[in-house]
């Protein structure tokens, strides 16, 4: 693409187990790096798909994958121009990784120095569903509620934005860490705070009891459909008006907005108080993606 902004990423992709409701590593792969170059403001165009395989991996569950992999490339519009294969004895891999890496057309840049007091923070969707439905089925559980990842390529609702070049301030996937990670890390370098509302924030009930009943903060877990935006507060209605014109933001919600004081994240509870969103410093479910 000469002469034009370009956007490169790459990721690795090691989740476990490979296959969960909603999706698998094929998928979760494409679009997992689809979604990093929305959340630049780009268009994704091309992608390397790189694979490491253990010894003995069964072709059926391999040719799964791929088709998955593919589905995922053709409905994010993203060509796979490239790959390798390699293989490792067994017991040197645990049944398959994948790294990919895409190249995407800057169309608007966003950035955390854009954001200002003010500003809201637009949700684009129910949290948590992902990170609970891989433990679910990770860890045997035997959740009957019919959570679902929700994994999906995220540039077909940020394409649609772009004529909200100057209102868009900031993007960002709450993958690992979640929610409460990236909205402290939008803050870094800044000397501004957010407070966001409890029950503003939208999550599957069945989420929010799996979380609860586990002990963990749908904030702190991975999602991979879904993402944080912080938009102009002239333009925040008209911006969620098309997120949730599109089936992957139905549930979008403006949580909060950006203030002068206090400083760091803050959550008005439902009960009326205030608590801090702190950023979580360890890894709280790995292998997640």
């Amino acid at each position: 693409m000469p002469g034009r902004n370009v956007a490169f990423t790459t990721d690795a992709y090691v989740i476990d187990p490979i296959f969960f409701p909603g999706g698998d590593i094929g998928r979760l792969a494409v679009c997992g790096t689809v979604n990093d170059l929305a959340m630049k403001g780009a268009v994704p165009r091309f992608l390397a798909l790189s694979l490491i395989l253990e010894e003995g991996f069964a072709i059926a569950d391999l040719e799964r994958i791929l088709r998955s992999a593919a589905r995922a490339s053709r409905e994010a519009g993203i060509a796979v121009v490239c790959g390798d294969t390699k293989v490792v004895p067994k017991d040197q891999a645990d049944k398959i990784f994948i790294t990919t890496s895409g190249i995407g057309e800057i169309r608007i840049r966003t950035g955390r120095e854009f954001i200002r007091p003010g500003d809201k923070i637009i949700l684009s969707g129910t949290i948590g569903d992902h990170g609970i439905a891989v433990l679910n089925e990770r860890l045997g559980l035997g959740l009957k509620s019919g959570i679902r990842s929700d994994t999906a390529p995220l540039n077909l609702i940020t394409e649609k934005l772009f004529r909200f070049s100057t209102a868009l301030r900031f993007m960002r996937d709450p993958t690992r860490g979640g929610t409460a990670s990236v909205l402290n890390e939008a803050l870094d370098g800044s000397r501004l705070g957010m407070v966001i509302r409890e029950n503003l924030i939208p999550i599957n009930k069945a989420v929010r009891g799996a979380a609860s009943m586990l002990g963990l903060d749908p904030l702190d877990i991975a999602n991979e459909g879904k993402f944080i935006a912080v938009v102009d507060p002239r333009k925040a209605a008209a911006v969620l008006k098309v997120i949730r014109s599109h089936r992957l933001g139905v549930d979008a919600a403006i949580i909060g907005e950006v203030v002068k004081k206090p400083r760091g994240v803050w959550m008005k509870t439902s009960i009326g108080g205030s608590r801090p969103v702190m950023l979580l410093e360890a890894e709280g479910l790995p292998r997640i993606c």
